[in-house]
């Protein structure tokens, strides 16, 4: 596969996002290596489906499709793998814009064909214009960014991010799609890892399968002003061991917790060591780095260990559906 078609999801949900919206769109299409289409995919709201037909209608390489499952962001990727044609597919978030050769260094990373997936690096746009001071880099997976203690370069990884993702068609074809009821839905408490559990569960049906992050396969995410605040960092960190409790449950904690216990047991360390000599040395933010560190590890392990009760107990469920069976009309 020298030149595989490459098609790109966009899943939209509030037109509070139009103008961010507009702006992914338009990063897609000035791509240095073309996507074959973009499809923007409709989470359950009827005023942007038809907002955003009539923006497009006129665009052949843009179609705009109504999230054919149940709400939720896990449903409306399905959706687009469903109803896409390109050979990859790729998947970007409606408030992020790519850099123009993104889709190039995607394409370069399945030359291997045992290469399943390979996702990018995810940059912040502060709304403020800068980093809050107290804000540690270690936990950028908290805005959607990618964050302190990844490898550099091109590497093998055991999951790629989902905001910033691609994967073959035929890893959906080996392990199914997004598992439902693991991830955001709407404005509902912020869940992620679905991409987490998808990876692992390619990796387990496909043993030979190659899962790659190529750091220049840039976009840029923008951070809304109420999330550099600590109140959402504290609530994004418990609903990330929540999310983790139900990875878990889907597919063991060996697995599940794998990239977790390094990032715990060397990433965070060494940044509490870091924020530590920054406050001896009476440098900006270093004792609030700190805090923040020990804080949400503190609020993730409180979601871990409920979530898991709630998973023993059944009150949480989710599902892993057939691609061919999630298939969504163009509007």
């Amino acid at each position: 596969m020298n030149n595989p078609d490459i098609s790109v999801v966009i899943c939209v949900y509030t037109e509070d996002r139009w103008e961010d919206i507009l702006a992914a769109v338009a990063s897609v299409r000035t791509q240095s290596r073309p996507a074959l289409e973009t499809l923007l995919v409709v989470d359950h709201n009827e005023a942007l489906l038809e907002r955003l037909t009539n923006e497009y209608k006129e665009v052949e390489e843009v179609r705009v499709l109504a999230n054919a499952g149940p709400r939720g962001l896990s449903a409306g990727r399905n959706t687009g793998i469903a109803t896409s044609h390109g050979e990859i597919v790729a998947f970007l978030d409606d408030d992020a814009v790519a850099e123009r050769d993104w889709l190039k260094h995607f394409a370069e990373g399945y030359e291997d064909p045992r290469v399943m997936a390979v996702g990018g690096r995810t940059m912040p746009i502060w709304a403020s214009g800068r980093r809050p001071a107290w804000f540690p880099e270690e936990f950028d997976w908290v805005v959607g960014c990618t964050y302190r203690g990844l490898p550099p370069g091109r590497v093998r990884v055991r999951n790629v991010l989902g905001g910033n993702a691609s994967f073959r068609r035929s890893a959906f074809a080996a392990a199914g799609g997004f598992a439902t009821g693991i991830g955001r839905d709407g404005d509902k408490r912020p869940l992620g890892c679905e991409e987490t559990e998808l990876c692992i569960r390619l990796t387990r049906a496909r043993p030979d399968a190659i899962l790659l992050i190529d750091d220049r396969a840039v976009i840029h995410h923008r951070v809304p002003e109420p999330r550099e605040h600590f109140a959402y960092f504290r609530t994004r960190t418990y609903a990330e061991g929540l999310s983790k409790a139900l990875v878990a449950c889907s597919v063991g904690s060996g697995k599940g917790l794998e990239s977790e216990r390094r990032y715990t047991t060397r990433v965070l360390p060494a940044g509490v060591a870091r924020g530590l000599r920054d406050a001896l040395l009476a440098r900006p933010g270093g004792a609030g780095r700190t805090g923040a560190i020990i804080a949400g590890v503190l609020t993730a392990a409180g979601g871990y260990v409920l979530g898991s009760v709630r998973a023993r107990r059944g009150g949480t469920t989710f599902s892993v559906v057939d691609i061919a069976d999630q298939e969504g009309d163009t509007a």
